[in-house]
């Protein structure tokens, strides 16, 4: 087995219990508290998984292939149970698919300038469509709420966002999406909390990001991530959403207080304004390094601590304390762990 492989995708499940990784072989299962390896599945001729997405801790998996390989193009959803160890299904679409999501009764396909979703598992049928904004790196995240299910994706103007609820009664019936218009620069992250009742962006300038609440589409925070301008590859609430956490190519994970925002930090520098309006944002609470301009996903595990995890196939956990200080609690290579065993 040659553990030097490339990671070519990265994702966690929506109870943000386990992640997978797509390489040129197949997969790679983990479970994230504590870490450990659930399974590996190498896919003949597979050609490289660019985008993968597990359902729940259930044996489905929705991928999309890349390479050169015409088995799983670059436009085709393969539905994979890894029980048996073969595709079930496939959705074709007539260009490159840039990003899935998949729940019990949903799968979302973006594509480059439109959003598709359709009923799963069975008598899969087309539920909307919804016309985009250039889309091309396929922005799309959606709440996991049994009550209160939303979709945000990029909006029609220039850093606006759309959001959909997501609980249809009836097929092919969906809300008018609402706009919200939170930057001037061009949509680049995004996130919902688990309740569906607040999202969080950040534009491509990566300097700031805004959460609001999604009932009102009130602004409610403004946090900084920092000066310079930064790519962010993640954003993410802790689970009562009294916390989020970013990463972007900076290196750097930055966490804030959402509910307390007391424990946010301020810049001195703000108070005599020579960051303009930098005095009506906040500075996170606590942060820790990572390898800088390694991609890389963040989420909250238990208690006060915060998991990265990057495509160099590092495992960093850090716990923070509500004074700003953060400790590494652990650090791993997760693509070397663990043999061969049965998806679980």
């Amino acid at each position: 087995m040659n553990y030097n492989k490339e990671i070519l995708s990265l994702n966690m499940n929506e109870e943000r219990s386990c992640f997978v990784c797509g390489t040129e072989n197949g997969f790679e299962a983990y479970n994230m508290e504590p870490l450990a390896h659930l399974a590996r599945q190498e896919i003949p001729d597979c050609g490289g998984i660019s985008k993968i997405y597990l359902l729940k801790r259930t044996n489905l998996l929705a991928f999309v292939g890349t390479g050169k390989n015409i088995k799983y193009p670059k436009n085709k959803v393969i539905i994979w149970d890894a029980s048996i160890k073969k595709a079930v299904t496939e959705y074709k679409f007539n260009s490159t698919i840039l990003n899935i999501k998949l729940t019990k009764e949903m799968l979302l396909v973006v594509l480059s300038d439109k959003l598709y979703s359709y009923s799963f598992p069975n008598d899969s049928k087309l539920l909307f469509c919804f016309k985009t904004r250039d889309n091309f790196n396929g922005i799309c995240e959606i709440s996991y709420g049994l009550d209160n299910q939303w979709c945000v994706f990029p909006g029609p103007n220039v850093g606006s966002i759309q959001l959909v609820n997501l609980d249809m009664k009836q097929l092919g019936v969906s809300s008018s999406p609402c706009i919200i218009n939170a930057h001037q620069h061009e949509i680049a992250c995004v996130a919902i909390n688990q309740q569906g009742t607040l999202v969080a962006t950040a534009s491509k300038k990566g300097t700031l990001i805004r959460v609001y609440e999604i009932k009102t589409k009130r602004q409610s925070i403004e946090l900084r991530r920092g000066a310079d301008p930064a790519a962010l590859y993640c954003i993410n609430f802790s689970a009562d959403s009294a916390y989020l956490c970013a990463s972007s190519d900076k290196g750097t994970i930055h966490i804030f207080a959402l509910k307390d925002t007391a424990k946010n930090k301020r810049s001195t520098l703000s108070k005599v304004g020579l960051f303009g309006n930098y005095l009506e944002s906040q500075w996170g609470l606590a942060n820790f390094s990572v390898q800088a301009e390694c991609p890389c996903i963040c989420v909250f595990g238990p208690g006060s601590s915060v998991i990265a995890i990057c495509y160099d196939g590092s495992f960093h956990k850090y716990v923070f304390t509500k004074d700003g200080n953060c400790n590494r609690e652990s650090y791993d290579q997760f693509l070397v762990m663990g043999e061969d065993r049965d998806f679980i």
